[in-house]
């Protein structure tokens, strides 16, 4: 089953904007780092927002790294549009990938014609809602749910579990004293061999963060597989991007 081809505005419209603002003060039964995480990524009196829509530059690794740019839009309660285009050899390759209302989807095409990559179906789901997981940091207010549990490991390290398209996530956070995030990490179900899906741990590191009405999320990242090990560097980073923009809904 393929997803619904909706564009990025029309999720955009669709996410439900809410009445409640962050009081830090709410969540004083939490851990320590998992306060100090949130009073960081959350300015007091700002809206809880339900959505984001970001507009990113960066570099892809596709053999080589080639550039593109990007928008994206996450509405938590229904899943993500990442549109890009890259180029190629001076070429431009469009398309997106998706996950809305539980289905996942990616497509590019060179020109907007000739297909390049393609896929559908339960694993480019599952993989996914993977993406969307680790992309919570860019909507922080998701952790002010109910619904998301903490546990620390000592002052810099803390691993929130919470449930998004019916999957379970299990984040890992380093922050410094301050609270500002310096990497994510998260199984996550993919294939960065080529061969059979499994999971494997993917995460990124923060270089770089800005503040957005009220948002202080991660600005420049460098995402990829085996993150944690040797392999991250030499074959599992392959994204790069920068985010210019973010506006919340």
């Amino acid at each position: 089953m393929m997803t619904k081809q909706i564009s990025v505005n029309t999720l955009w419209n669709s996410a439900i904007s809410k009445n409640r603002v962050f009081h830090s003060d709410e969540f004083t039964h939490l851990p320590e780092a998992a306060r100090q995480y949130l009073k960081h990524a959350i300015a007091p009196g700002t809206t809880i927002a339900s959505a984001v829509r970001l507009q990113m530059h960066g570099e892809i690794k596709l053999k080589n790294w080639i550039p593109f740019k990007a928008e994206q839009v996450i509405c938590w309660k229904r899943g993500l549009i990442w549109s890009a285009t890259a180029w190629m050899n001076g070429l431009p390759i469009w398309g997106s990938d998706r996950l809305i209302d539980g289905v996942g989807a990616m497509q590019w095409k060179l020109l907007r014609i000739f297909p390049v990559m393609i896929g559908s179906g339960a694993d480019i789901t599952r993989s996914n809602v993977g993406r969307l997981q680790s992309e919570s940091v860019c909507l922080p207010s998701v952790f002010c749910g109910d619904d998301v549990s903490w546990t620390i490991t000592d002052s810099s390290h803390l691993h929130s579990s919470f449930v998004v398209q019916g999957e379970r996530a299990e984040l890992d956070f380093s922050i410094d004293q301050t609270g500002r995030l310096k990497t994510f990490k998260l199984s996550r179900w993919g294939n960065p061999e080529g061969a059979e899906f499994h999971d494997v741990d993917f995460g990124a590191i923060v270089d770089e963060e800005n503040t957005f009405s009220g948002y202080t999320i991660p600005t420049r990242l460098r995402v990829g597989w085996y993150f944690g090990t040797e392999r991250f560097e030499s074959e599992g980073e392959f994204f790069r991007a920068t985010i210019d923009d973010a506006i919340y809904r």
